[in-house]
């Protein structure tokens, strides 16, 4: 009745074979991990004790091109902090530049914006807890130091950055933050 060729065969093969996105081959070698099921920053991991998925590094390791901090978490030192660190880092556009880049990717989540302390992780009702505004002139009364040693070791329910953001870049933000953001607010 009908005929099929060889070349009519390979025809209907290519046809049926095809995937509509052409960027699937319709099988996933290692499913466990081409479907990642890694956990999100501030949520809930059963995997630890304290069922924290932001892990701090180990005990007396230091990252590279970081530099130990010699100030701990307490108000004394934050105020020691603050009357003995001076920002070396020069007024200029390319580290202003740097130091809004490094702002929206560590403190934009929670600080917002513009700064206000309004940012996603708050509105969007995830964190219960409002953010410092930067831009309050609490914040704009404190020395640089008090700031780059709030970035590094936290402060409050803040949790310390200073693994995440190397030494330059927090002096950098703390530009951005009192160039950018306290400047344009009355």
């Amino acid at each position: 009745m009908y005929k099929i060729t060889i070349t009519t065969t390979i025809l209907l093969l290519a046809l049926v074979s095809c995937d509509r996105t052409r960027s699937s081959t319709g099988w996933d070698y290692m499913p466990d991990m081409y479907y990642s099921n890694a956990y999100e920053s501030y949520t809930p991991n059963p995997n630890f004790g304290d069922h924290s998925t932001m892990r701090t590094p180990v005990e007396g390791t230091v990252p590279r091109d970081m530099v130990p901090f010699p100030w701990s978490k307490t108000d004394e030192d934050r105020i020691s902090a603050g009357k003995a660190l001076v920002n070396p880092m020069e007024h200029s556009a390319a580290n202003l530049q740097r130091g809004s880049e490094a702002y929206d990717i560590f403190c934009l989540s929670c600080h917002g914006p513009a700064g206000d302390g309004k940012g996603y992780l708050f509105t969007s009702g995830r964190y219960p807890y409002p953010p410092a505004s930067l831009v309050n002139d609490k914040v704009k009364a404190l020395p640089d130091g008090e700031v780059y040693h709030t970035i590094t070791v936290g402060y409050g329910i803040m949790g310390a950055h200073g693994a995440m953001i190397r030494p330059e870049d927090r002096w950098k933000i703390i530009l951005h933050i009192r160039e950018n953001l306290q400047q344009q607010t009355p």
